[in-house]
């Protein structure tokens, strides 16, 4: 009981939730937004343990699939809402190209950014030395090509103004790919696990089993209890308060969703496994690139919508800008080392989209993020062409097995 206390202590969060939706009590926008928030997050929590826990048990590609899908439940579960309801509600399309354009910019800009900057924190003050820079093993480098790929294939987006379901059906299949390649080289005997993922990992057998499976059904029970509610609250709380709608659905949803994956990141690098983390968060990214996109038109198509989500000015312009910044991040990444200056980049690059809203704003941020990435592809043309051919290379090399450590990481000095 002990291992599963923080897992009942989140259900116990999410339980008003759940009161108030099987009892269909009406909220205001803001209780609601509150009510259901916690629960998202809650739930989320549990699910990353759960998945975390998991690996000491399953294996295999159906296997991966499954737990993969179940990862990112929390945060898809709010914009496939957003990209269904549009089929009969248009004015929905613009917070379904909020939410997805908010989660992947978080992720790598501020998500990317701090795990670095606290690593390398981390290897200085273990090491005594200045660290300049993360190094990743290159084993990532297949993940790093398929998102390298689907950043490509999502150039269609701005370059037409809409997501067409053959796009969307062409990065799923690019998911059940990466999946395939992960499936084939992962190694089932290194299971580094942290916090109360650790705890559960460590229980006997069977309970460990029937923790997961119930761990897994709870909450992804309640995420999908909550998501709509959560979604609309959202979208009626700015309304109410006078905040731009589109903001708060691009910036506070995926905020709550991203948190589990985000502090186990941090955690993998305070613990001075820094390449593990950063390697965590390029392979949330390949999925929200691929699985997040590539299910928006779908889930429009069944919401009784075409078989085009149609974009305006203004999600263009935001989907450019997520694009650019996922291309600068690849080129610097490209390499396998991530330098502490291009952290910091981001991370202001980041900062700055806030200070200067408007198309303007989006238009020049964009063109920097270019303008840095086509710098960087250069310093590192090298390494471009082993990275975009790693998914199509058959190999038997283990993927994610020696994860970087502290020694890992390149001293100043060097």
């Amino acid at each position: 009981m002990r291992a599963l206390r923080p897992v009942l202590l989140c259900l116990l969060v999410a339980v008003p939730a759940v009161a108030v939706r099987l009892s269909g009590t009406e909220l205001e926008p803001g209780p609601a937004l509150l009510v259901f928030g916690v629960a998202v997050v809650a739930s989320s929590f549990v699910l990353a343990w759960a998945a975390e826990a998991a690996e000491v048990d399953i294996s295999g590609g159906l296997a991966i699939a499954v737990l993969a899908v179940i990862a990112v439940l929390p945060e898809y579960a709010v914009d496939l809402y957003f990209a269904y309801t549009a089929g009969s509600r248009p004015e929905y399309v613009q917070f379904a190209a909020a939410n997805m354009t908010g989660s992947n910019r978080l992720l790598l800009g501020l998500g990317w950014s701090l795990v670095v900057l606290l690593a390398l924190f981390v290897a200085r003050r273990r090491t005594g030395r200045p660290v300049r820079e993360l190094v990743l093993d290159p084993s990532y480098r297949v993940d790093i090509g398929f998102l390298a790929l689907a950043s490509l294939l999502a150039l269609v987006v701005p370059a037409t103004g809409q997501i067409h379901l053959l796009l969307g059906l062409v990065l799923l299949g690019v998911f059940a790919w990466y999946l395939v390649r992960m499936a084939t080289s992962a190694d089932d005997d290194d299971h580094d696990l942290v916090g109360p993922a650790a705890r559960i990992g460590a229980l006997p057998t069977r309970t460990r089993r029937t923790a997961v499976v119930a761990m897994f059904v709870v909450a992804a029970l309640v995420i999908l209890a909550s998501a709509e509610p959560f979604a609309d609250a959202l979208v009626e709380s700015g309304q109410a308060l006078g905040i731009d709608q589109f903001l708060l659905v691009q910036w506070l949803a995926p905020l709550s969703s991203e948190a589990p994956e985000l502090i186990i990141a941090m955690i993998f690098a305070l613990r001075g496994k820094g390449g593990a983390a950063l390697g965590l968060l390029v392979s949330a990214k390949v999925n929200q690139w691929t699985l997040l996109v590539g299910s928006l038109p779908v889930a429009y198509l069944f919401g009784g919508g075409s078989t085009s989500l149609v974009l305006d000015a203004r999600q263009v312009e935001e989907f450019s800008l997520t694009v650019a910044q996922t291309l600068m991040g690849i080129a610097v990444l490209v390499s396998l080392r991530f330098p502490r200056w291009a952290a910091w980049t981001l991370l202001a690059l980041f900062a700055v989209q806030f200070a200067v809203p408007g198309t303007t704003g989006r238009l020049v941020l964009s063109g920097v993020y270019v303008l840095l990435a086509a710098v960087a592809l250069v310093v590192n043309r090298h390494s471009v062409w082993p990275t975009l051919a790693a998914p199509f290379r058959r190999t038997s090399t283990v993927v994610h097995a020696d994860r970087p450590s502290v020694e890992d990481l390149v001293p100043a000095g060097r």
